[in-house]
């Protein structure tokens, strides 16, 4: 061998794979093609004084895509405290009027989850939070309700929790925390699943295996010691759920990982998954077809009000081990990236975004994202998503708390993002953003 050319050909080619490997990562993924304006109002967020607050503003987007690229979108409407859910063609066009689904004038209703049945895409699900006054010291009850013909209307409300707790209340510390701490899936059988928390710490998990029509008493997971935040749902096609969390209270907080076998019907003993020294916080998970078990979070090295990053872990055995974790979003400098979003689609490419801090101290402006096509063995650069900022100059919604699901894609290719945001006194405003895998 040359000692000018230490490298054979096969060597070098290997190195020249590799680093083309690595420059590929900088390609866009999805291209996207625009945004469609879901709502727009007021920009009015008063004092908060119970529900009497005035609020005048739209917020709290999710949203949901079938395999022929139909979208339907649920946000709220702070003026009429209501949840409000569209249709939408694959085209973009509007399907029908929007639904009032919540009808509850007295009380805020806040911050949906939405899902579609696997195999059944005129079945649709929707989970929120309605802060209802029960007695306890923070309001807050969880309410279901069901579609059966693609979102063009929806079964009477359901309370799933009835309980005097503050339920849907993810605690950090006893002065602060975030609503929108629950989740909701669909197994392929269609059975539905629901978890979410309240105030004091308790974190409840209940199931529906009649599509959605009558749900099991609450059962109990967790929150005995320190109080269970932001969990997160995943169902396979062989009766296994997993369910997700973290804790407040703790500045060294891991994420928690409850498996069960038979479809929720119980649960086993929970680990911890990722663990540090860091605070670590809102995990989102998702199962692809081969059983691999994703998960994302954020991380902060300083504590639960400090700068974050977004990491990534995988499992292959059922959630007995995961993968070290690795960084996702750019090293933190002035900003950060938290909240992230988690979908992956029938080829196993998965898709995160988070929420984009270009200032920690302020509200987010914008969604980052990144996508694995090799099951989460690697990701493309970070990017900025078109389109995702207020070009007015509104921080990103959801003012009653972050843990949300942004995120949805299907089976051909297509993603679908929702975002919103609030300029005091000037406007508010919820939007889609629609794109497609770069073949």
């Amino acid at each position: 061998m040359d000692p000018r050319f230490p490298y054979s050909a096969m060597r070098l080619a290997a190195i020249l794979f590799a680093f083309s490997s690595q420059v590929s990562l900088a390609v866009a993924q999805v291209a996207w093609n625009g945004s469609i304006e879901i709502a727009a109002g007021r920009g009015e967020k008063g004092p908060w004084q119970q529900n009497d607050s005035r609020y005048d503003y739209v917020d709290d987007p999710a949203v949901a895509i079938d395999a022929r690229g139909a979208t339907v979108v649920a946000w709220v409407d702070q003026a009429r405290k209501d949840v409000l859910v569209r249709r939408y063609n694959a085209d973009g066009s509007a399907a029908g009027a929007a639904v009032n689904l919540s009808r509850n004038p007295a009380t805020f209703s806040w911050l949906p989850r939405i899902a579609f049945a696997p195999r059944d895409p005129r079945q649709v699900f929707i989970l929120w939070q309605e802060i209802i006054f029960s007695g306890g010291s923070h309001g807050g009850e969880m309410f279901f309700a069901r579609s059966e013909d693609g979102g063009a209307t929806f079964s009477e409300p359901v309370n799933l929790s009835n309980s005097v707790n503050g339920d849907g209340k993810g605690r950090i510390r006893k002065d602060y925390w975030h609503n929108g701490s629950y989740d909701l899936a669909i197994g392929d059988d269609g059975t539905v699943y629901a978890a979410w928390t309240e105030f004091d710490g308790p974190l409840w998990f209940s199931r529906s295996t009649d599509g959605g029509k009558r749900f099991s008493p609450p059962q109990r997971i967790a929150g005995e010691g320190l109080p269970a935040r932001a969990p997160a749902l995943a169902a396979g096609r062989d009766r296994r759920v997993f369910l997700a969390w973290t804790t407040g209270e703790d500045n060294g907080a891991d994420i928690h990982l409850a498996r069960s076998d038979d479809a929720g019907a119980n649960f086993g003993q929970p680990r911890i998954v990722a663990p540090s020294k860091s605070y670590s916080d809102a995990p989102k998970i998702a199962l692809d077809a081969n059983g691999v078990l994703h998960l994302a979070y954020a991380e902060s090295e300083g504590g639960p009000f400090e700068r974050y990053r977004v990491r990534y872990a995988r499992s292959s055995d059922g959630g007995q081990v995961f993968e070290p974790a690795r960084d996702l979003s750019p090293p933190p400098g002035k900003g950060s990236a938290a909240f992230p979003s988690l979908a992956v689609d029938a080829a196993g490419t998965v898709f995160v975004s988070w929420e984009l801090y270009p200032d920690r101290r302020d509200r987010p402006r914008g969604l980052g994202m990144t996508v694995s096509r090799d099951g989460g063995r690697s990701f493309s650069a970070p990017q900025t998503v078109p389109g995702s900022a207020d070009p007015a100059g509104g921080g990103n919604g959801s003012h009653q708390g972050l843990l949300m699901e942004k995120l949805a894609v299907n089976d051909t290719g297509e993603v679908v993002l929702v975002n919103s945001s609030l300029k005091q006194n000037a406007g508010s405003r919820v939007w889609l953003l629609r794109g497609r895998l770069v073949p």
